[in-house]
C-alpha cells in the first residue's frame, strides 16, 4: 500500500511512491517506484532499488551521468502526466486558480476531468479542508483519475463522479465556491453549474478554444443574470537574457 501523498509530504523514497525523474531542462520523468523494477534513461539503467531510502532532492548516479530525484508537485506531474485528453499547463492553471479565488477551505466543482491536470492543482490549491467535485463523461478516463487520485494520496479531497453534466446536470445544489468548465457545450451545463454555486454567490470559469464557444458561453451567462462577466486570453512571452559589453561614453566638457 502507497504512502505516498501530493497532500503530506514526506523526506524519504519509500516503494510504491511516484516520483519525478529531473535528468535536465524539459527531460523529466514519472516512475511509480517498484522494487526490483529497472528504468532506463539516456545516461543508462537506473534501479529503482538504488532510490528506495534516499532523500528528496538527491543526486543519484546511473552509469553514464546522474540525475535529481524529486516529490512530485501539481506542476511537475502536469509536466509528466499520461495525456488522456488535452491538458491545461501551468499559464492557464495560475490565471484559473486565481480568478475562481481558491484558497484553503474552498468547495470547488470542475467539469470535466479529463487528465486530472487542473485537477491536482485545485486541490492543492483547497487543502485541508477543501473539497473537489469532479465530473467526466468518459467511464474509463474517470476510473483512471480515480485511480491515480488514490494513487496520489488525494482521495480524501476529491470525488470522482462518471456523469455527462451536459445532458444530466451536476445534481449538486448549494455547495460551490467556485465551478469550472471545459466543455465542448458549455452552455447546456452553465444552468446546473449556477445551481451548484453556494446561494451568496460564487464565480464560474468556462475554458474554451474557440470565440464562438466564448460568445454563446457569454450570452448564456448574461441571461442567467451572472455579473462581471470577461474574458481573458493569457500568453507567455519569453525573453533571452545575456551579458554582452558596452564602451565606457566618452563625456568631454
Amino acid at each position: 500500500i502507497s504512502s505516498m501523498s501530493l497532500a503530506k509530504y514526506h523526506d524519504k523514497v519509500k516503494e510504491n511512491d511516484t516520483v519525478i525523474l529531473y535528468l535536465g531542462y524539459d527531460n523529466t520523468h514519472a516512475i511509480k517506484i517498484k522494487k526490483g523494477s529497472v528504468f532506463q534513461t539516456r545516461y543508462g539503467a537506473l534501479r529503482h532499488n538504488d532510490i528506495i531510502g534516499t532523500t528528496y532532492g538527491s543526486r543519484v548516479h546511473c552509469p553514464k551521468g546522474y540525475l535529481y530525484i524529486l516529490y512530485p508537485t501539481p506542476e511537475l506531474w502536469t509536466s509528466n502526466l499520461p495525456h488522456r485528453t488535452q491538458i491545461l499547463y501551468t499559464t492557464d492553471i495560475s490565471v484559473v486558480s486565481f480568478q475562481l479565488d481558491l484558497k484553503p477551505g474552498a468547495v470547488v466543482v470542475e467539469s470535466g476531468t479529463g487528465s486530472a491536470s487542473l485537477s491536482h492543482s485545485i486541490i492543492r490549491s483547497i487543502l485541508p479542508d477543501g473539497h473537489l467535485y469532479t465530473f467526466e463523461f468518459h467511464k474509463e478516463r474517470a476510473q483512471k483519475a480515480e485511480e491515480e487520485f488514490k494513487d496520489h494520496g488525494l482521495s480524501d479531497y476529491v470525488t470522482v463522479t462518471h456523469k455527462d453534466v451536459c445532458q444530466f446536470g451536476f445534481d449538486l445544489e448549494d455547495v460551490a465556491d467556485a465551478v469550472f468548465l471545459d466543455l465542448p457545450v458549455p452552455w447546456d451545463a452553465i444552468p446546473s453549474a449556477k445551481k451548484a454555486l453556494k446561494k451568496q454567490g460564487g464565480r464560474i470559469c468556462s475554458f474554451s478554444p474557440c470565440i464562438e464557444q466564448v460568445q454563446k458561453s457569454c450570452a448564456c451567462f448574461a441571461e442567467l443574470g451572472f455579473e462581471e462577466i470577461s474574458t481573458k486570453e493569457c500568453l507567455v512571452r519569453n525573453f533571452d537574457v545575456r551579458t554582452i559589453n558596452l564602451p565606457n561614453p566618452e563625456f568631454f566638457f
